[in-house]
């Protein structure tokens, strides 16, 4: 790179379906000399030598060996969310290549998204807001109760940095709050949120009216809820997922669901997404499903975008990665 250049940002479009947003690009810009995916296979010879970071939005550019070859002088690699299922950690390691994700401007959007998928759920809203356009508006009164969540048992599975703010949410709605994580957390975040933490997994699941999922997907936690798990639950609860589809069993949630052995689902996310348009869970009137929604609000797409910039521009400094995900 040559003195005064900016250094080369390596994304995988500008606008479009999996594009970094054009309202980034000028703040990008001031930082970057940015070059998409399809730029950078027409110069591939002559640019790759440049490129010293990739920003990834929605887990593109795909990384694989292939690229990490054709970037010798690749230093960081900045993801857009905290999941980093997506990308083969030893091997970008191995090219001696840092990563971040952006913890700090995803949590409370996540959270957000899965209180207002509880809620949803908890008081029917897809349902009747269907009753309430359709041209008859005939309707059971019956037919359209919900559930009380004042009061209500949430079990969140998964009590990190957006588990806790869920927990934050749910103390508002007045709910009794259980968790199950890998570590307990300190007694006075407990007290804070009035949270009881459940050692084993079986014993969240059979007294909780509300499951949340918010873990990593991992090896571990791969269909973490299966058919044991969902016959665990009170035939009264409800599922609800902002983690990963892969963390459950989508077979058996149908089959839970068609059985009534649970009450509902809630899911912002699917395995794959999107769903194929003939899959079973696109035809129950017990789920609702969101397309990855998590973190969708115009503000923290862009403090994600800073927090990326905050990781590449220490990277390429030699500073410490403020997000900087390690290889396990």
């Amino acid at each position: 790179m040559e003195e005064g250049e900016l250094p080369w940002l390596l994304v995988n479009e500008v606008g479009g379906i999996r594009g970094i947003l054009h309202s980034h690009v000028p703040f990008l810009k001031k930082h970057f000399h940015l070059i998409t995916m399809k730029e950078f296979l027409e110069k591939r010879k002559d640019v790759g030598k440049k490129v010293q970071a990739i920003y990834l939005w929605w887990h593109k550019p795909v990384i694989d060996k292939e690229l990490l070859q054709s970037l010798p002088n690749l230093k960081v690699i900045a993801n857009s969310g905290v999941g980093m299922d997506h990308l083969d950690l030893k091997l970008i390691a191995s090219f001696g290549v840092k990563m971040a994700n952006a913890p700090r401007a995803v949590s409370s959007t996540t959270a957000d998204t899965g209180m207002a998928l509880l809620l949803a759920s908890a008081r029917r809203l897809v349902e009747v807001h269907n009753i309430s356009i359709s041209p008859s508006m005939d309707y059971c009164e019956a037919d359209i109760l919900g559930i009380k969540v004042a009061g209500a048992t949430l079990g969140i599975i998964g009590m990190g940095r957006i588990g806790y703010k869920i927990a934050v949410r749910a103390k508002a709605f007045e709910m009794n709050i259980l968790y199950h994580n890998r570590t307990r957390r300190k007694v006075q975040e407990e007290q804070a949120v009035g949270a009881t933490y459940c050692k084993k997994i079986d014993s969240l699941l059979q007294q909780a009216d509300f499951v949340m999922l918010v873990v990593s997907l991992t090896p571990q936690t791969h269909k973490l809820i299966g058919k044991r798990e969902l016959e665990l639950m009170k035939p009264t609860a409800t599922l609800i997922n902002i983690s990963r589809g892969a963390v459950v069993d989508q077979e058996a949630l149908v089959a839970a669901l068609q059985t009534g052995v649970i009450r509902a689902a809630a899911l912002d996310v699917t395995s794959p997404e999107p769903l194929p348009r003939d899959h079973a869970l696109l035809k129950l009137k017990n789920v609702i499903i969101t397309p990855h929604l998590g973190i969708k609000t115009d503000k923290a797409t862009y403090m994600i975008t800073e927090e990326a910039v905050e990781n590449i521009l220490a990277a390429l400094n030699g500073l410490p990665l403020p997000s900087e995900v390690l290889p396990s």
